[in-house]
Order: C-alpha cells, then sequence, then structure tokens
C-alpha cells in the first residue's frame, strides 16, 4: 500500500471509530503551483471571489473540495501574513497611511502579527486543502474538527499508548486558521486550538467543535492509540453515561482506598 492510499484509508478508519460529522483535512503549504491538483479550485481564477482561508477549510471539511489559497484569494490578513505570503510590512505602511481612526487598530494588528507563529516571507506561494480521505497529496497537517467528547477520546487514546503525555496548546481566541496549522508544522507537535469568531460567523463552525491537529508523520502513532482504546472497550463509542452509588471499579482503586483506611466497596 503507498503512503498516500494508507494515508486516504486511516482518514476513514479515524472517522468511523470517532464518529465524526466532517472528516479529517489534510493541510499542505506548496511552494509551485506545479503542486497543486487539477481538480483543486483556485477561487479567484475559477470563481472571481476571494476566501477566508476558514472558509477554505470548511469546503473542503464539509464539501469535499480540494482548495489552493494563493496570496490573491486570501481575504483575511492573519493568514496572509503567518503564511509568510505577504511581508508583516504591509501593516506598517497601512499604519503611515491610514486615517487617525484606523491607525489605532492597524497597531494593535501589528502587535498580533508580531505575536503570530509565522513562517518565512516568500518561501511559500499558498496552501492546499482537502478532505483527507480523498486527497491526492501528501499533507503536512491534519486537521479534525471534534466534539468535546471525541476530543477526550483522543487524548485519552494517547496518554493509553503513550504513558506521560500531554498535549500542551496554549488558549488563543483568535487566527485559529494560524494557530491551528503553523505551530504543528513548525514543532511537530498534536495541537487543539479553538476556532475564532471568523470560523463561527464566516465559515459556520458550530459552537461545539475544537480543531485537533496533528502533522502527517504522527498519523500511525494516533490511528494506533485510537485502535488501542477500541479494543479497551474505552473509545469514543465505549463510555456511556450512567450513575450509581458504590459502582464496580478497578482492583487498583480497592487497594488504594483500603491503604487510606477507607471502605473497600467495588462490587464484583
Amino acid at each position: 500500500m503507498g503512503e498516500l492510499e494508507k494515508i486516504n484509508k486511516y482518514s476513514l478508519e479515524i472517522e468511523g471509530l470517532l464518529r465524526l460529522k466532517t472528516p479529517p483535512i489534510g493541510i499542505k503549504f506548496i511552494k509551485s503551483e506545479d503542486e497543486i491538483p487539477e481538480h483543486a479550485i483556485r477561487p479567484k481564477r475559477d470563481k472571481g471571489i476571494h476566501l477566508a482561508q476558514c472558509q477554505a477549510f470548511a469546503m473542503s471539511r464539509r464539501e469535499g473540495e480540494t482548495v489552493a489559497i494563493l496570496k490573491e484569494d486570501q481575504y483575511c490578513w492573519a493568514p496572509l501574513v503567518a503564511y509568510g505570503l505577504a511581508s508583516p510590512d504591509v501593516i506598517d505602511a497601512g499604519i503611515n497611511e491610514a486615517p487617525d481612526s484606523v491607525k489605532g487598530i492597524l497597531k494593535w494588528t501589528r502587535e498580533l502579527a508580531d505575536a503570530l507563529p509565522s513562517l518565512p516571507t516568500g518561501e511559500y506561494i499558498g496552501i492546499l486543502s482537502a478532505p483527507l480521505s480523498t486527497a491526492q497529496f501528501i499533507p503536512d497537517v491534519i486537521l479534525i474538527y471534534f466534539n468535546n467528547g471525541q476530543l477526550r477520546s483522543a487524548l485519552m487514546a494517547l496518554k493509553f499508548a503513550r504513558g506521560e503525555y500531554h498535549v500542551e496548546s496554549d488558549i488563543e481566541p483568535f487566527d485559529s486558521c494560524v494557530y491551528s496549522v503553523v505551530p504543528v508544522f513548525l514543532n511537530g507537535n498534536y495541537r487543539v486550538t479553538f476556532p475564532d469568531p471568523g470560523e463561527y460567523e464566516r465559515a459556520l463552525t458550530d459552537e461545539d467543535k475544537v480543531i485537533f491537529s496533528m502533522p502527517v508523520k504522527r498519523l500511525d502513532e494516533f490511528i494506533d492509540a485510537v485502535r488501542q482504546v477500541e479494543r479497551m472497550g474505552q473509545g469514543y463509542t465505549g463510555l456511556k453515561k450512567w450513575m450509581q452509588p458504590d459502582f464496580k471499579r478497578p482492583e487498583f482503586y480497592d487497594i488504594i482506598f483500603k491503604n487510606a483506611g477507607l471502605d473497600v466497596n467495588s462490587k464484583t
């Protein structure tokens, strides 16, 4: 089985095991137009429109489209700068030219830009997105839009499979198209990101969604972890809501409680 075929297959398996409403999407930074699949939508060229990056992700996630966003297609400042499609200096130029009523917000925008995880200006010409199950390119980063329960199951899987493992993410309410992709691309770690206001308003992302990101090199590790907890009966569908006193507990609970001088009350 080739690498791309394996990635497509794993995506379908993840969708099933975690009961996803929409498929994982693959993200790839491109350096040449030759890397763009023929069937990919190029918004300005093909439709005479522009898209914010979150809207392109939504088209891939909900409509099954492969979308190529180059500089001319981009309609949001944060990915324009953070993906290296334009220099942050364009903000400074705007400060010098803008009326006084806008200078303040532009200065604040420059401060935000300086804090963004960013790629070198000019290294990439754009970004591709597509459903992971049908992508015709090897992605750099994979995004999965989970609900809270699905995210918990994914994190549990990684912890069970890897032992003491924590997914560390800083909490940021803005620029989810940047924070869900660029840090993962640069550092190769898992990440959790909250969809920002633009994703909610313009890309129609549900309020209960959280973005889980991974580099493609961790896909084998991730799918193995999810399979493992599924076999243990602790996967997403294995947890059932129930409430009762003196419920059956694992044996190690009894040992701890006995040593603490407490009731050993596990049901057998």
